[in-house]
């Protein structure tokens, strides 16, 4: 069995791709490789992640203007499906990375575009540790401003080589200025000061490095530290001057659609795989599980969900990549729309999981198996709360009924 299945394949026929075009085709065998070995160790190989680094797959989002190359939004989802296929905790990685830096640019904004560019020509890699518990205030001290404190979920902040900061200014008694003044900035990895901690311990996307990041009397650049727009992001970001305009697009948005390419690499590999096994598979008295109405149905409702789960994230892709190429600023409802269409994709991908976990039945809780692995890493996806199915329709139930939107 092989992660990435041959053209005889009925599943692969039925929802065709062709990664041969794709920039990560060259180490998408390499990823594949190392995918056990990094589930096991909770960490990507070092010379995969050296050839990812210095490969033109990290200047995918960055536009012409910064050296990159510039790519499709869909065009970017199919490489992360890929990758996904392969290695979800890898692909999780690099999605974090093409998500943030795009927040990064639109944040940083044309006067830092010099600096942003020498990060794409380098081929670095970024992160964003910013989640849920994460507290950071900054201290103004004559031209640099200095930072304490822990930022949470920082995801492949391990591999990095910057992370992103959201901080709050204090006054010499280290309050927080009244009103709130939330700053951003970009402070280089290896600076002394920057603490990583190793605390992702989750049962899936265990390679993922989703870990906490200190920060101990941290220096950084005080034209470097602009205002962060919180939560009036996405509204600020359709006025503002920007370096091209595919930045007027919220990375929230941007994520969603990367997330759910991702989810499709996971949910199709699975069922290729599994439809693979079912072939020779004896069930309960010995009965060939091919046989059986029940498996039949089941894997025809999960093919089912997934054709109709990669359509929708196909077609809201190529949406944000009309806007784009018309430079059309996104609306709230163009924003919106994308989240809805992933979130309920998404959960269409989590129906086809939960019915291909029903047909190995006992037998997948008993062994250990790659339909283990994917189901584990699978679940962490309609988690993330970019996507989340709570967050996301309480905010178009509102939407719909024309009430106030929560922040985020």
């Amino acid at each position: 069995m092989t992660n990435s299945p041959g053209p005889s394949d009925p599943v692969s026929d039925f929802l065709p791709r062709d990664e041969s075009h794709l920039t990560i085709a060259p180490l998408l065998d390499a990823i594949a490789a190392q995918a056990p070995r990094a589930d096991a160790t909770r960490s990507i190989d070092g010379q995969l992640v050296a050839a990812i680094r210095g490969s033109a797959f990290m200047r995918m989002s960055a536009s012409a203007e910064l050296g990159g190359s510039g790519h499709s939004l869909h065009r970017i989802g199919l490489e992360l499906e890929a990758i996904s296929a392969r290695c979800p905790s890898t692909a999780w990685c690099l999605w974090n990375h093409l998500c943030v830096f795009h927040l990064f640019v639109g944040s940083l904004g044309p006067e830092h575009l010099s600096f942003l560019a020498g990060i794409v020509e380098r081929g670095e890699w970024v992160s964003f540790p910013a989640g849920a518990g994460s507290g950071v205030h900054g201290r103004d001290a004559g031209d640099v401003a200095v930072l304490n404190g822990r930022a949470a979920f920082g995801t492949g902040a391990r591999y990095a080589d910057w992370c992103g900061v959201v901080f709050a200014v204090v006054d010499e008694s280290a309050h927080p200025v009244k009103p709130l003044d939330l700053r951003f900035t970009m402070v280089p990895t290896d600076k002394p000061g920057v603490g990583i901690d190793p605390t992702w311990d989750g049962s899936g996307l265990r390679a993922s490095a989703t870990d906490d990041v200190h920060y101990t009397d941290v220096e950084v650049p005080l034209d470097r530290c602009v205002e962060w727009f919180g939560a009036n992001r996405a509204e600020s970001l359709r006025t503002v001057p920007v370096i091209n305009h595919r930045y007027r697009e919220d990375w929230v948005g941007l994520s969603d659609l990367w997330l759910g390419s991702m989810a499709v690499g996971v949910v199709r590999a699975a069922l290729s795989e599994a439809a693979t096994e079912f072939r020779t598979r004896k069930a309960i008295m010995g009965r060939p599980m091919i046989d059986r109405p029940t498996v039949q149905t089941n894997i025809g409702r999960a093919l089912a969900f997934t054709a109709s789960a990669r359509a929708a994230i196909d077609e809201a892709t190529h949406e944000v990549d009309r806007r784009i190429e018309r430079a059309i600023p996104p609306t709230n409802a163009d924003y919106y729309r994308q989240q809805a269409i992933v979130t309920m994709a998404v959960e269409h991908l989590e129906a086809a999981m939960a019915l291909l976990g029903r047909t190995y039945g006992g037998n997948g809780q008993r062994e250990s198996s790659l339909f283990d692995r994917r189901s584990r890493d699978f679940r962490s996806m309609p988690l993330h709360i970019n996507v989340h199915h709570d967050r996301v329709t309480h905010q178009l139930g509102r939407l719909a009924l024309g009430i106030d939107l929560d922040p985020f």
